[in-house]
């Protein structure tokens, strides 16, 4: 490893490209320091400190809401937009044609991504400012007309510079640069949550930090395995005769990756979580008695963390499955082998290679949708078995740090060997 940090420093373009995403990063942990006016702080951390909820929000977001800076929605209206596209592009016939047309038609998706990220962002800043308003906790009292509209555009313009920041990472090549700005976020956070836990322990936790270590240890082992756990399809290609010369007649293989959806089913189920309690939050004070009642239970099922867990783990590994299907077509690499004049050893093409891929792949997810489903509800588990909450570190960021680390560092490794070919 030394060796290779050596090679990155003396090679001034590598050099430069990540010295270029440190100070993006750094930017952006300032920005999410410079809160919007009209907030009590204090009032909103202690209630993120009391909601399960807010918390895992707040992972997404980079650490922002709990501040609620200008940058407090973090990149989610941009990976919620990015999600609502690309569930048009199956349902919507020109959209399905335009991702078809390669580098250009993917540039043109890109765009209208970023223009239906401005409403997503104005729709969550409003959604955010009346609940917290509505929240009875002291954190927003009054706000005219006026101060609502300047909070409104001051957070929207905060995720569109956060959207711009990514992309620009994105360039150097040396990571994603949406997956970085949540990644920056969460391990900005790890001193705090490490001191915060310190400062209330004593001796008779000694042994309860020691678990929290182990199984940190333990989490990062299974994420780096899932997370790199592909199975192998053998494929051959037949061989062809053109002219005087001889195509194919090769042996390769087609990697099925066991979690092929990342952290994307986590945040469906975050978004599904959410709404019912906070559509909920603004009926429990209702003129209605058997409204406010109706309220009033769905507010205490999601409060309670068995029922909240139970139906977090079902919707995570529900959600596996159907992102995976909106990525994986099996009828489209079959139909792509089969015009390379590639095969499956045993197994008709067409067809028939279709339903195999998708029996295969259907076997594989299960072990990647249960383990999401036990990381999603990890925090959980250990808050209810040891009663400290406030190190709010879970298995959602594990998963999320360890895989951004594993991409940045395969991304950077390429950039090591393209040098090294460019020196031979």
């Amino acid at each position: 490893m030394i060796e290779k940090l050596r090679a990155i420093w003396k090679l001034k373009d590598v050099r430069n490209r990540l010295l270029f995403v440190l100070a993006m990063l750094v930017l952006f942990r300032i920005a999410s320091h410079i809160p919007v006016p009209g907030v009590n702080i204090e009032n909103l951390q202690n209630l993120f400190n009391s909601n399960q909820i807010l918390s895992l929000l707040n992972v997404f977001s980079g650490g922002g809401y709990s501040n609620f800076s200008i940058v407090m929605l973090g990149v989610g209206p941009y990976i919620t937009a990015s999600i609502i596209m690309q569930l048009l592009t199956m349902i919507v016939p020109s959209l399905e044609a335009m991702q078809k047309e390669g580098e250009q038609g993917q540039q043109r998706i890109n765009q209208y991504t970023r223009l239906l990220t401005i409403p997503m962002a104005i729709l969550s800043a409003y959604g955010t400012i009346v609940y917290l308003r509505q929240s009875g906790a002291g954190i927003i009292e009054n706000m005219p007309i006026f101060d609502l509209i300047t909070a409104i555009v001051t957070i929207t313009a905060g995720t569109i510079f956060l959207m711009w920041i990514g992309e620009l990472i994105t360039e150097k090549k040396v990571g994603n640069g949406i997956s970085l700005i949540i990644f920056a976020g969460i391990v900005a956070r790890i001193p705090g949550s490490i001191q915060q836990s310190l400062s209330v322990a004593d001796s008779t936790q000694l042994t309860t930090f020691i678990g929290f270590a182990a199984l940190a240890l333990v989490t990062i082992a299974g994420v780096v395995f899932v997370t790199e756990g592909q199975r192998n399809i053998p494929v051959n290609y037949a061989k062809r005769i053109r002219g005087n010369r001889m195509y194919g007649g090769v042996s390769t293989h087609l990697p099925l990756r066991v979690n092929q959806a990342g952290v994307i089913p986590i945040i469906f189920a975050i978004s599904i979580v959410l709404f019912p309690p906070l559509i909920a939050q603004f009926f429990q004070h209702s003129s209605s008695v058997l409204v406010a009642t109706i309220a009033q239970a769905v507010a205490n099922f999601f409060q309670n963390h068995t029922s909240y867990a139970i139906m977090y783990f079902v919707l995570v590994v529900a959600f596996t499955y159907f992102y995976t299907a909106v990525i994986f077509h099996p009828q489209q690499i079959s139909e792509n082998l089969q015009k390379q004049g590639g095969f499956i050893p045993g197994i008709r093409p067409g067809n028939p290679t279709a339903q195999y891929l998708g029996y295969i792949s259907n076997r594989i997810i299960l072990g990647g949708a249960l383990f999401l489903g036990v990381i999603a509800v990890l925090p959980i588990v250990t808050q209810s078995a040891t009663g400290i909450s406030s190190f709010t570190i879970g298995g959602t960021s594990l998963l999320i740090i360890v895989s951004v680390v594993i991409e940045t560092v395969k991304q950077i490794d390429a950039q090591l060997v393209m040098h090294d070919y460019e020196g031979l």
